[in-house]
């Protein structure tokens, strides 16, 4: 069983955000980062970049579920601390960590570079951003890696039950149902998810997935196919046809080549229905993975020669 959420150090749910002074700022921040990083938040009312950053910065901070705390300070009300920490304009964010700046930033930054800045901060203080949910999500893709997709399946769900915008456990669940044959659901699930997380690349791989999956569904036998392209190899239907065949076996490597072959000998065959099939299989896979790096190296070579 899987325990979600609750991450070391971590702040109380209702103390992750509060406004501070000169009269509190020890309390709220040099203290307070002896048990959980602080992000401060150098703001004023007039400064039209604060007003972009503030909200964001607060989202990202909430969605790190109590492992960190955010303090704002109005730098015009608190004019000697923007002194004493030397700020020279705004937005200005630190981060403390055991009362220390351990990290910071200037200017507006867009919600993937806050997200990247807060993880920066919680690893150095030795937590977990996620809230202990990544290690649910690593937990979960294990179990699906081993055959387990029902049990995958409900880890996944239950991560989305804390986090409904976790795009990896979305792509999980979707990824859980394409193993178990029940690809209307899988299909139902990755139309629901939330937009902001609609075009990530988990969510991509997983439409990829999913589009490979439909494919199969009709793919015929591979021996057949393979006698049609040996009895003439210029006919690319039968060699595209082999390769949703393999890979529906789980030939990966063998569809990726034998797409290179049909693009080889007709790139511009279908529409270009290789290339768009092999980019297809490249999304499905890990980036990283062998079939992926040689088949793009292949590709290219063809492309550029």
């Amino acid at each position: 069983m899987i325990e979600l959420g609750g991450a070391k150090p971590a702040a109380p749910d209702g103390d992750l955000i509060k406004e501070s002074s000169e009269a509190s700022f020890m309390q709220d921040v040099i203290d307070a980062s002896q048990e959980v990083p602080v992000i401060v938040d150098f703001w004023a009312p007039w400064c039209g970049p604060c007003k972009q950053l503030g909200p964001a910065l607060e989202a990202a901070v909430t969605a790190a579920r109590g492992a960190v705390r955010m303090v704002k300070v109005n730098v015009d009300e608190n004019q000697m601390i923007a002194q004493q920490l030397r700020i020279q304009s705004i937005p200005t964010v630190y981060a403390f960590w055991q009362g220390q700046p351990v990290d910071g930033f200037q200017g507006a930054l867009p919600a993937s570079q806050l997200k990247d800045f807060i993880d920066r901060v919680v690893k150095a203080a030795g937590g977990d951003a996620s809230g202990g949910l990544d290690e649910a999500v690593e937990a979960a893709e294990a179990m699906l890696a081993e055959g387990a997709a029902a049990d995958a399946a409900q880890t996944f769900a239950a991560i989305l039950g804390e986090d409904e915008r976790n795009a990896a456990a979305y792509s999980g669940l979707v990824r859980a149902h394409i193993a178990m044959g029940d690809l209307d659901q899988a299909e139902a699930i990755l139309n629901g998810a939330p937009a902001e997380i609609s075009k990530s690349h988990e969510l991509e791989a997983a439409a990829a997935q999913l589009a490979l999956a439909r494919q199969a569904e009709g793919a015929g036998p591979v021996a057949e196919l393979r006698g049609k392209v040996e009895a003439d190899p210029n006919d690319h239907q039968a060699r595209y046809d082999l390769a949703q065949a393999l890979y529906a076996q789980g030939d990966a490597d063998g569809a990726v080549d034998e797409l290179l072959e049909l693009f080889r000998r007709d790139r511009e065959w279908n529409g270009g229905a290789a290339k768009q099939q092999l980019f297809t299989i490249f999304d499905a896979l890990k980036p990283n993975d062998p079939v992926v790096l040689n088949g793009r190296r292949k590709l290219s070579s063809m492309i550029f020669a």
